[in-house]
């Protein structure tokens, strides 16, 4: 087991490449393999499904969905660099504190356009003709335009700001949640409450504490139906199937002997 986890990170080996994503590195895409080898073979899950959007909070795609014996709902997320495990290792405390941060940006917008309204005034009255090239207007419009990239770039990361770890109504749709990572990338003691760690070899490091899931409130049936349809898209996204903004176009010469 540990010379197969071996080979598979190091080559991308697992089923082939076949339901490799056009964004996904040869390790992420190892590593998923390495987390359902450890559903099927370990946990003993039969119904397994890759980049699963659930139709609970947010309608949030996970990396592995898989239901075992009696009914047990498992959740992994892949994480191949120590950037991508930061990324959803937010708490609620750094989104408020994030947030603090939108009205002293907005007073600062606020100022630079008042600045930049009254240098426009000024120009136009000293330079009628070339009042653009006054120098004062040209410094008030870059130090409007620099926040208002500001403003972008902290709208971005709200909006992409992740706190996926510590959601309690994420932790509410699985059993068992996993981050699988190669060895020493997440030492245990950082693996977020609630959450195992399984390495690439794959074995578990941390073991995820089991948490009662109702399974009586319709989350079994959506996880089930998450990852038929995920596996159905990725088999027809391998066969060669186009998923357009009309819907998904078929090719017409599957076996190439047309």
């Amino acid at each position: 087991m540990v010379e197969v986890g071996r080979r598979r990170q190091e080559t991308g080996e697992g089923a082939g490449q076949v339901f490799k994503r056009g964004n996904e590195s040869k390790l992420t895409y190892s590593l998923k393999w390495a987390a359902w080898e450890w559903l099927y073979t370990l946990a003993g899950c039969r119904s397994i499904g890759f980049e699963v959007k659930l139709e609970g909070p947010g309608g949030r795609i996970v990396d592995l969905a898989a239901v075992g014996p009696g009914n047990t709902i498992y959740i992994v997320e892949v994480k191949a660099s120590r950037a991508d495990f930061a990324r959803d290792n937010h708490t609620y405390d750094d989104l408020e504190a994030l947030k603090e941060l939108n009205e002293p940006l907005l007073r600062r917008g606020r100022l630079a356009r008042r600045t930049l309204t009254q240098a426009t005034r000024y120009a136009q009255e000293a330079r009628s003709e070339d009042w653009e090239e006054e120098p004062s207007y040209q410094l008030a419009l870059a130090d409007y335009q620099r926040l208002r990239r500001e403003e972008q770039t902290y709208r971005d990361r709200v909006s992409t700001f992740s706190v996926k770890f510590h959601d309690p109504r994420f932790l509410a749709i699985a059993d068992y949640h996993y981050i699988l990572a190669p060895r020493k990338l997440v030492p245990a003691k950082q693996v977020p409450p609630q959450w195992g760690l399984l390495n690439e070899l794959p074995d578990v490091v941390v073991p995820a504490p089991r948490k009662e899931v109702r399974k009586n409130s319709g989350i079994l049936s959506n996880i089930l139906r998450s990852i038929s349809r995920s596996n159905s898209t990725s088999m027809m996204r391998a066969q060669g199937v186009l998923f357009t903004e009309d819907g998904a176009v078929f090719p017409r010469d599957l076996d190439g002997d047309c």
